[in-house]
C-alpha cells in the first residue's frame, strides 16, 4: 500500500464516521417511527448475509457483491464484519470490522453498530422471515439507509417484491434501493 492510498483509505475511514455520527441528527420528525419486527432470535440471526438491495450511500461506494457476519463476542456484544468487491464481483476484496449490541431487549429488533469510536449509528430490523430466517431487513428512522438482505445470494423476485410493497409502507421511497451483482462465497 502506498502512502497516498494509505492517506485516502484513513480520510475515507473518517469521512464514513462522519456520516454515521451525523446520520442520527437526521430531522426524523417528518417520518413516522419505524415498526420494527414483533421480536428477533439473536441467536438465529447470527451467521452470514448477503446484501440483495441497498439504499446507496457514500461509506459503500463502489461495493458489490456486499456480506454481513455475525457472531458472538465474549462479552456479549456482537461483532460485525462487513465484506465487499470493489467496483465489480472480481475486484479487490474490502473488509471492516464493528461491533453491535441490542437497545430494545423487548424485540431485540433495535441495535446500535460501531465501526470506528466514537460513531455509532441506529440499525432497526424492519423486515423478517420470522420462521425461516431466510432474509431480513435494516432501515434507519432518517429513511436514507437501508439494506435488503438473505441468506443466499439470489433472492426471489416475488419475495423481493413483497419486500419492497412492505418497505414502502414505511415510508422508504423504494426508487431509491438499487440491487447490486452478489456472488456466493466459501467459508
Amino acid at each position: 500500500m502506498t502512502a497516498m492510498t494509505f492517506k485516502i483509505n484513513i480520510l475515507s475511514i473518517l469521512l464514513l464516521a462522519l456520516v454515521i455520527s451525523f446520520s442520527g441528527c437526521t430531522d426524523v420528525t417528518q417520518h413516522p417511527p419505524l415498526a420494527t419486527v414483533s421480536k428477533v432470535d439473536i441467536n438465529r440471526y447470527l451467521g452470514r448475509w448477503y446484501e440483495i438491495a441497498r439504499i446507496d450511500h457514500s461509506f459503500q461506494k463502489d461495493c458489490v457483491a456486499s456480506t454481513a457476519e455475525y457472531s458472538l463476542r465474549p462479552d456479549g456484544d456482537i461483532k460485525v464484519v462487513n465484506k465487499c468487491r470493489k467496483k465489480d464481483i472480481k475486484g479487490e476484496l474490502a473488509s471492516v470490522e464493528g461491533k453491535a449490541w441490542v437497545i430494545d431487549k423487548g424485540t431485540n429488533a433495535w441495535l446500535k453498530v460501531q465501526f470506528f469510536w466514537p460513531f455509532r449509528g441506529d440499525y432497526i430490523i424492519i423486515d423478517l422471515d420470522e420462521k425461516e430466517y431466510q432474509y431480513a431487513v435494516v432501515g434507519h428512522p432518517s429513511r436514507n439507509y437501508l439494506w435488503v438482505l438473505s441468506r443466499v445470494p439470489q433472492m426471489d423476485d416475488g419475495t423481493y417484491r413483497e419486500i419492497l410493497s412492505r418497505i414502502s409502507q414505511q415510508g422508504y421511497d423504494i426508487n431509491r434501493i438499487k440491487k447490486y451483482p452478489q456472488v456466493k462465497l466459501g467459508k
